[in-house]
């Protein structure tokens, strides 16, 4: 009888034992549990690393990847805060060199005007008056230019106006044909203030850009010769 009773013991043992609950029995004390360990090994923690080579843009940013003009009106990747951080760390320095060209009252540099004037010329062009967000400046590189950034309460904002041709190179409507014209666009060189990302001390600074300013009538000299027919009887 105490054998069969040890037999039946032994084996309520070894069912127990192969349960997913992983619970033992110990004849001398309470059960125990174990819980199941995983079959992976998790990996370290993620640790940023901090690089130091510059990802360098294109040649022609993506905003002029259609255009043949030289400013972006729209930008998507503007670093509008990047700017803004960065003019709020400068602020003394920065301001500066912004009233080097905000102060600047004329219609062909910085000034702020509201409204379009009406002007006639000889030849048809498009007048208007722009804030770029990038250029390329007179070295034939892409900057990005400081505008419409809001800082210590103040908008910094870089308005230019710009005359382009419609009809550039045709000849002058207004003017008679005998004489040798047509209509050339005229550029005139503007200081704005940009952002640079790479200068990790001072990112701002003035540089050059060559915008459009007038859409001209050019006369060859002299006219072209006419056949004049004199009646010598009268």
């Amino acid at each position: 009888m105490a054998l069969r009773y040890l037999v039946s013991l032994s084996l309520v043992v070894a069912v127990l034992a192969d349960q997913t609950s992983r619970t033992s029995i110990s004849l001398s004390g309470p059960p125990t549990v174990s819980h199941p360990q995983p079959s992976y090994h998790p990996g370290p923690a993620y640790q940023p690393k901090h690089s130091t080579e510059q990802v360098h843009e294109p040649a022609v940013p993506e905003c002029a990847a259609n255009t043949t003009k030289s400013w972006c009106l729209q930008d998507d990747h503007y670093p509008t805060y990047e700017i803004k951080h960065a003019a709020e760390y400068h602020y003394e320095k920065l301001l500066s060199l912004y009233a080097d060209v905000a102060d600047l009252n004329t219609e062909l540099s910085v000034d702020r005007p509201n409204t379009l004037d009406e002007e006639t010329y000889l030849c048809p062009s498009e007048t208007a008056y722009v804030r770029p967000l990038r250029a390329q400046n007179t070295e034939g590189k892409w900057r990005f230019v400081v505008n419409n950034i809001d800082v210590h309460y103040q908008t910094l904002i870089q308005t230019t106006r710009i005359e382009e041709c419609l009809t550039s190179a045709d000849a002058c409507p207004l003017v008679p044909d005998c004489y040798d014209s047509k209509c050339q666009q005229k550029s005139i060189n503007h200081r704005f203030l940009v952002y640079d990302s790479y200068d990790q001390y001072f990112p701002f600074a003035i540089e050059t850009f060559k915008l459009p300013a007038t859409c001209a009538c050019v006369l060859a000299w002299p006219p072209i010769p006419t056949t004049i027919i004199l009646d010598l009887e009268h």
